[in-house]
């Protein structure tokens, strides 16, 4: 079944641009065991594997929208993703509430372009997730810019982890995870070289927001999403652009289950942002990003 949107905007009071899939119908999880339990250690999470028709009733019940999502990270981590195709046909289900973005592995090589553009046409897929730094790579090197060039074609946007990560954190040598794959000045050469392609930045990019706010202010192909963070520890300097110069390209996330909508609103209500900017943040710029109005 290919994904199509059936969204009722009008009803919804917002859209949630980062939702985490960590469980699929067999069980299987998206992180190798020793991962999955430091990161709930270094988040303080709860329940982490809810099954995405839980996702749905979950999202449907709060009148929100939820863009979901894996993270394939197979060479970096040798275990198996959970299957994009899997959570795009899920998502086709609930497609009052869901919206699927696919992951590839960049460091397949071409076999990552050919299933993007699968995942794409075939499947219904609005978007792409990727983490540099549990995938293991450098956006920035030139290997990677014709599966770059083929989102740009597809007009699909790509949502790149940024900044600090809780993936790994606490463990001897970080399990060998790289933190500077996550740089966004690495993104800034992608956002140059490939104008039409719509990348946005997930999370606050501590400790280099102030290189993040620099690009997005010069590059308007680059967005920012709020996820990760209670909006009570947004570096100022990001609460300062949300509610001015980046008011129409940042986005309403949460990094669930990591964090839930109903603390990350009630902390969001608490910012000085201008009460005209909020339903944008909430959601139209999330409607207009995946092409919904």
């Amino acid at each position: 079944m290919r994904y199509e949107p059936a969204l009722d905007l009008d009803a919804l009071e917002a859209i949630d641009t980062h939702v985490h899939v960590e469980i699929d119908a067999a069980g299987h999880c998206s992180l190798p065991d020793r991962l999955l339990e430091a990161s709930s250690a270094y988040f303080r999470a709860g329940e982490r594997t809810s099954s995405i028709d839980a996702i749905a009733e979950g999202y449907r019940a709060r009148r929100m929208a939820a863009v979901v999502f894996t993270v394939d990270a197979e060479t970096q981590l040798g275990h198996p993703a959970i299957s994009s195709e899997e959570i795009a046909a899920a998502a086709a289900r609930h497609n009052d509430v869901l919206i699927p973005f696919g992951s590839v592995d960049p460091r397949t090589g071409a076999a990552a372009a050919l299933r993007a553009r699968r995942l794409v046409e075939e499947h219904g897929v609005r978007g792409f997730k990727f983490h540099p730094t549990v995938q293991g790579f450098d956006p920035s090197q030139p290997e990677f810019a014709p599966l770059w060039a083929v989102l740009a074609e597809l007009r699909v946007p790509a949502l790149f982890h940024t900044g600090q990560n809780g993936i790994g954190a606490g463990l001897p040598g970080g399990a060998g995870l790289k933190l500077r794959y996550s740089n966004p000045l690495l993104l800034d050469d992608v956002a140059a070289e490939h104008p039409d392609l719509t990348i946005v930045f997930a999370h606050p990019s501590v400790p280099w927001q102030e290189e993040a706010n620099s690009i997005a202010l010069h590059k308007s192909n680059v967005w920012i999403d709020l996820s990760g963070w209670s909006p009570r520890y947004f570096p100022e300097s990001l609460v300062r652009l949300a509610g001015r110069q980046l008011q129409d390209r940042v986005l309403f996330a949460t990094d669930f289950p990591l964090l839930t909508p109903e603390k990350w609103l009630h902390a969001f209500g608490a910012l000085p942002i201008p009460d005209e900017v909020r339903p944008k943040i909430l959601k139209h710029n999330a409607a207009r990003l995946l092409g919904l109005a």
